[in-house]
């Protein structure tokens, strides 16, 4: 028993020495934020070591782009501004990149969400203070998102599939649509209401092919389909607008009211 606690104690000591020379091993340390408030100092050669990977993953993603990915890529930079160069680096640079294969493959993913918005990024110092402290700033950033895990406060790309096939390099424009929808001011419910109200009824009702459905915009079922989701909108919008006024309740001084009542008739009287 005695052995193994030394063996333990060993271990630990070497740990702790090797996560100590990882720490002051050198000026140029870089700090790297977790989840909690504790922060983990990375050595240059760390860094090199993770920076000489990235860049590998990097290239070995950009050799897989074919003509689906520079369709994505051309559609995401018209919509948000920034160039195509820009949004292929932010692609292969994404943590989920297997996603795109994900969506283009049989039966795959029904949706692809991009978020264009603020993200907190850590500004490395070139020396480390003492605390080993970081400067925090937000920055604009394209990201792909299963839309689940991060507030949604800027811009979101979606895109969408229309059938079950794969997704090929002759047929992503005709199976795959494409749509913007802007948090305006970080208001999700005025973003939907300008997005269903200024895009998708007039793009609605300016469509003349409705498939199987006969007469367009004639047909009964068509007609009831667009009053729904009028009806949708300008509930969306009642709603929104009581969500933002809020309902202020004023202070009143009641002691005037109750300072006269003197037994339980009193009470009943006031009632």
């Amino acid at each position: 028993t005695e052995s193994k606690h030394r063996r333990c104690g060993g271990d630990l000591k070497t740990k702790s020495t090797e996560l100590g020379s990882t720490v002051t091993g050198s000026p140029l340390a870089a700090v790297l934020p977790t989840t909690g408030k504790k922060s983990i100092v990375l050595s240059s050669e760390t860094r090199k070591e993770l920076a000489k990977q990235a860049k590998v993953t990097k290239k070995e993603r950009r050799a897989q782009l074919d003509e689906r990915h520079k369709y994505l890529i051309s559609r995401l930079a018209d919509g948000i501004g920034l160039s195509e160069q820009q949004v292929e680096e932010a692609i292969i640079s994404d943590d989920k990149f297997q996603l795109i294969e994900q969506f283009f493959a049989h039966s795959g993913l029904k949706k692809l969400l991009f978020f264009y918005q603020d993200v907190l990024q850590q500004k490395l110092n070139a020396s480390l203070m003492s605390d080993g402290s970081t400067n925090s700033l937000l920055q604009k950033k394209l990201f792909i998102t299963m839309g689940s895990t991060e507030n949604f406060t800027g811009t979101c790309a979606f895109f969408l599939r229309t059938s079950d096939k794969v997704i090929t390099a002759s047929n992503v424009s005709q199976e795959v649509n494409f749509g913007i929808f802007d948090c305006i001011n970080g208001n999700i419910l005025q973003g939907l209401e300008f997005f269903l109200s200024q895009i998708m009824i007039p793009a609605l009702k300016s469509q003349q092919n409705w498939g199987a459905v006969k007469e367009g915009l004639k047909n009964s079922q068509i007609q009831d389909f667009l009053y729904s989701v009028d009806k949708f909108v300008g509930t969306l919008s009642s709603s929104r607008q009581n969500i933002e006024d809020k309902i202020q309740l004023t202070k009143v001084d009641i002691d005037i009211y109750v300072s006269n009542l003197q037994n339980p008739s009193d009470y009943i009287t006031a009632g």
